[in-house]
């Protein structure tokens, strides 16, 4: 049997294995033993195994993952979400579909300090859902709003996936979160005029609820409430492109910066709240330790195998245009974000895919936002759409096809967003140019 012919069989089995409904991380683990197993050995196979899964945790970089989660877990229990709800909503008050527009902006604030779009999710929809049934929102509008603007955690900084495309490629996180800022916030504005012209259209989508004129000064109260964010925003982003932390360093002075904040605005107000989000950052490391262990992985077992070298060198043999291998990846990650979570997609595909991306040329700062932005469409989208999926874990009543129905115009959004960031690679990599050089 030769090299590629057990590549194959690798990548069958891991999507066997995923539709059999095994967790990821086993799914990785699984195929990529048999997958080496027969290359080399079921002893070579275990070392082989062994190895990744110490130098994948041993790897610095590694470190700020649990930090960030943390700082993300205090920030859901010292209500930031809340703040940047509230304060968001002081701004935007009087536009039509005000509370959408609101929920969008607001994930993006809070995206600032939680890296997790199912998180987000699941507090923007407890958060903000109830306010939008309050004033007979579509339910199918308030419901795929907040799905999808919780994407804007994965691509506002700082951001897991951008941690992990880094590992598989080895490229800067400092840049990679710099890159993720200004298509981010793209990103929500597009997604606020889309619902601004959903209502304008169907003013039965979203009632307008206003009955006074608020004074510059009250929304400037309002959008005070923001303050907490901006503070360790700063303080993470500034001291990591200052150059006084490592992103290590400043997920930790991050983490300690919402916590004391939460304490200080008396939304944290026990020890056992600190320690149950402690506990729960825990359980969240190690499962994305186990999906990265596996994923890191499968990915060497697909190195062994030369799969990914045949590939490049089959494709740099068709002798077409970049821009076409270009369009064809995006399409291939458009359809895997359909049927996987986005570690699964980042390690079935960068081995391949990203040597090809370097040899044409293109910038890899800049492909990570694309993957990101694939990602983020596929957390939206039929079957797996996780988002959505933990949306209809908060608004029960409603059922699942409505969420997913009601999604497609952000989908239309983000694809307009990745047309842009086609054409105009400078929109990701004009910031991290900036401050990183």
């Amino acid at each position: 049997m030769s090299f590629i012919t057990i590549g194959s069989l690798t990548i069958l089995l891991l999507l066997f294995t995923m539709a059999l409904g095994i967790p990821i991380g086993t799914a990785f683990i699984l195929s990529g033993l048999l997958g080496s197993g027969i290359l080399i050995g079921i002893n070579g196979a275990l070392s082989l195994l062994s190895q990744t899964a110490y130098f994948a945790i041993a790897t610095p970089t590694w470190a700020c993952i649990p930090l960030f989660i943390l700082m993300g877990d205090f920030a859901g229990i010292g209500s930031f979400a809340s703040r940047a709800y509230r304060g968001v909503h002081g701004l935007t008050y009087g536009i039509p579909g005000s509370l959408g527009v609101a929920t969008c902006f607001g994930c993006a604030a809070f995206g600032a300090i939680s890296g997790s779009s199912i998180a987000a999710t699941a507090i923007f929809g407890k958060l903000a859902l109830p306010e939008m049934d309050k004033y007979n929102y579509s339910k199918k509008l308030s419901t795929a709003t907040i799905a999808s603007a919780g994407t804007f955690a994965s691509m506002i900084p700082p951001s897991m996936m951008f941690i992990i495309y880094a590992m598989f490629t080895q490229t800067s996180v400092g840049k990679l979160f710099a890159a993720g800022v200004i298509p981010g916030l793209i990103t929500a504005t597009v997604y606020s005029l889309m619902i601004v012209y959903m209502v304008k259209r169907n003013p039965q989508l979203a009632p307008r609820f206003e009955k006074e004129r608020w004074s510059f000064s009250k929304r400037i109260s309002e959008g005070s409430q923001l303050w907490p964010i901006a503070i360790v925003a700063l303080v993470v982003l500034g001291g990591m492109y200052g150059g006084l932390f490592t992103p290590t360093e400043a997920a930790a002075v991050g983490s300690f910066a919402t916590l004391f904040l939460g304490w200080l605005l008396k939304d944290i107000r026990s020890w056992k709240q600190v320690v149950g989000a402690m506990k729960t950052s825990a359980n969240t490391t190690a499962m994305i330790f186990l999906i990265n262990i596996g994923a890191l992985y499968y990915s060497r077992v697909l190195a062994i195998t030369r799969l990914p070298a045949e590939l490049s060198r089959m494709i740099d043999a068709l002798q077409v245009p970049g821009f076409v291998i270009m369009l064809a990846i995006v399409l291939l990650m458009f359809f895997l974000g359909m049927i996987m979570v986005p570690v699964g997609i980042y390690a079935l595909t960068l081995p391949i895919l990203y040597p090809i991306i370097i040899r044409l040329g293109y910038d890899p700062i800049w492909f990570g936002v694309i993957c990101l932005k694939m990602t983020e469409i596929g957390a939206v989208t039929p079957p797996v759409g996780l988002n959505v999926f933990a949306m209809k874990g908060v608004a029960k009543d409603v059922p699942l096809e409505d969420i997913f129905s009601g999604v497609w115009p952000f989908v239309v959004c983000d694809l307009i967003v990745l047309a842009m960031l086609i054409l105009f690679p400078k929109i990701a990599t004009w910031l991290p140019t900036l401050l990183l050089g």
